[in-house]
């Protein structure tokens, strides 16, 4: 699971990567850009330092940190959508593939706080 999990979040980085290539270059869309590639590339990377992690406290830690960011990936996705910078078609599929890495982080969050250790 760790591995594919770690396949999935690279990949999920490089269709978002790929995606704002497609997007209208405008003024408004440069700070889109920066900030979806910042924080989807930075899901797969905290969830690979969470990983190293040497504590279940600072696992929970880092994982808070793939949290955040993939929730604010979505924000973005969602800006990018409702603001008509990008077709359903282009965005739909890589925000469905957030929102299950979002829920898979969560749920292993959650599992790590109720177990020992």
């Amino acid at each position: 699971m760790k591995e594919l999990l770690k396949f999935r979040s690279k990949a999920f980085a490089i269709s978002v990567i790929k995606m704002t290539e497609n997007l209208p270059k405008r003024t408004s869309t440069y700070p889109i850009c920066n900030q979806i590639i910042r924080s989807a590339t930075s899901v797969g990377a905290n969830y690979r330092s969470a990983l190293r992690a040497r504590s279940k406290a600072e696992f929970i830690a880092k994982l808070g940190i793939v949290e955040e960011e993939a929730d604010e990936t979505l924000y973005w996705l969602e800006i990018i959508k409702e603001s008509g910078l990008a077709s359903n078609e282009l965005i739909d599929p890589i925000w469905e593939e957030c929102n299950q890495l979002l829920s898979i982080f969560i749920a292993t969050i959650k599992t790590a706080k109720s177990t020992k250790a």
